[in-house]
């Protein structure tokens, strides 16, 4: 029981963290970058599925969560 209570209690913590992290944050929004910039994450070389670049041209994208 004391160990439910336990684990209860801190998915309580994180999910309250995460919650206070989007009430403080302008819009609500997570800041971050897309994950197919990551050479570990994107081993293939696919494109940005937020706006479609390739992994070469993000150093030219203007969007705000690749810079």
């Amino acid at each position: 029981m004391k160990l439910l209570l336990l684990t209860l209690g801190l998915l309580g913590l994180g999910v309250a963290g995460i919650a206070i992290k989007l009430w403080a944050k302008k819009d609500g929004k997570f800041a971050g970058t897309c994950a197919s910039q990551n050479p570990m994450l994107n081993k293939d070389g696919e494109n940005c599925g937020f706006c479609g670049k390739t992994p070469e041209e993000y150093a030219t994208c203007s969007e705000p969560q690749h810079n």
